[in-house]
């Protein structure tokens, strides 16, 4: 696996840090001003801004504590956008720089929601299009027929959702200033609300959630106050992936600043997913591909050092008791026999640096 040149992840940096800019600067402008709200013990960072008819209106920011928001907050009336600039080092990274751009239809997909406000909101990029970050995340180049994809996977805490007192604008509006044909896609269970919405051309945008409770909840769409009007449909094991997401940029016109998960979990994830899809269709077909990228993060991981933090979130997964251990072990056993000796190398040397002991999930 080749290493990105040092120079282009400087460059990512550089542009990551213009975006977010750029971005905050769209979201709170000039004539706004930031309140702390206390909301259950806890503070949080609001933006009032006047409403043209005397008033204000209200909109979320996120929790006080985060310090790169509470930096934001001081520094909000130096913030400049160069636009041109972003986008000659977008353009730079994924040409010369072996970093990876989305789909057209991907990344207009994202930035409209992004522009509405879904990282704001505490959205969570997963799926491919978030796979395709991680190239420049982690300084390495990954291959092409691991990245293609023809959806774009959303999610969002339920609890989060509940209780930012704040929304996106009707999805459909926004998927609709990307593609006019796009349309809401009847959920199977008949409810009202639909979690995914899908384009005359039939590329899908699919909006989950995480259920950590019973099962007879994952065929009812969780009504998501935070996601214009959408549901979303709950899913197992998500609540471990979309913990402790990072922030990095989609590099796609100008950048767009977007929430993914950390890699090492969105590779311990895949392996359970994998292990949970049917072996027919086209549902083997997105089973290899979730190994396919398992296998890759394994490998990135190890070339840049990073074992320590894989072996954390595989003893947290492990440690969640018998059906994330079964999962666990059925994915694996899909690696070649080349990968399962390199993650068994990763979890060994990560869990030796951590000090903590390693179930490795075969023999």
């Amino acid at each position: 696996m080749k290493t990105i040149d040092l120079m282009y992840q400087t460059m990512l940096a550089e542009l990551g840090q213009r975006s977010l800019d750029a971005a905050w600067t769209a979201d709170f402008p000039p004539e706004g001003r930031f309140t702390p709200v206390t909301v259950k013990a806890r503070r949080y960072w609001y933006f009032d801004i006047p409403d043209g008819h005397g008033g204000r209106a209200r909109r979320y920011v996120g929790p006080a504590e985060d310090p790169e928001i509470s930096q934001r907050v001081a520094d909000f009336q130096a913030q400049r956008d160069g636009l041109r600039a972003r986008r000659r080092l977008v353009s730079t990274l994924t040409r010369e720089g072996g970093m990876i751009a989305p789909d057209k239809m991907s990344g207009d997909v994202v930035e409209a929601l992004a522009n509405g406000g879904l990282f704001r909101l505490r959205g969570v990029l997963i799926g491919t299009v978030a796979f395709q970050c991680y190239a420049g995340l982690l300084g390495v180049r990954l291959p092409m027929a691991a990245v293609l994809t023809g959806d774009a996977d959303i999610a969002q805490d339920y609890a989060i959702s509940h209780e930012v007192e704040d929304s996106l604008p009707p999805i459909v509006d926004l998927l609709q200033s990307v593609d006019p044909t796009f349309r809401p896609v009847p959920h199977r269970s008949g409810a009202a609300a639909s979690s995914a919405f899908a384009s005359g051309s039939g590329y899908r945008v699919e909006f989950l959630t995480s259920n950590r409770g019973s099962d007879d909840y994952v065929d009812q769409p969780a009504k998501m106050p935070a996601l214009g009007g959408a549901g979303a449909d709950p899913l197992r094991f998500l609540d471990f992936l979309i913990r402790d997401p990072i922030r990095t940029i989609l590099l796609h016109k100008s950048g767009v600043p977007v929430t993914v998960p950390a890699p090492e979990r969105y590779a311990v994830h895949k392996l359970i997913v994998a292990s949970r899809r049917h072996t027919d269709g086209q549902s083997a077909v997105k089973r290899d591909k979730d190994v396919r990228q398992a296998a890759l993060l394994f490998e990135a991981l190890q070339q840049t050092r990073r074992t320590s933090d894989l072996a954390l979130v595989y003893n947290e997964a492990w440690e969640r008791g018998a059906g994330w251990q079964e999962g666990i072990r059925a994915g694996a056993g899909m690696l070649t026999a080349e990968e399962t000796n390199r993650l068994r190398e990763c979890l060994q040397t990560g869990a030796s640096e951590i000090g903590e002991e390693v179930t490795v999930p075969f023999r």
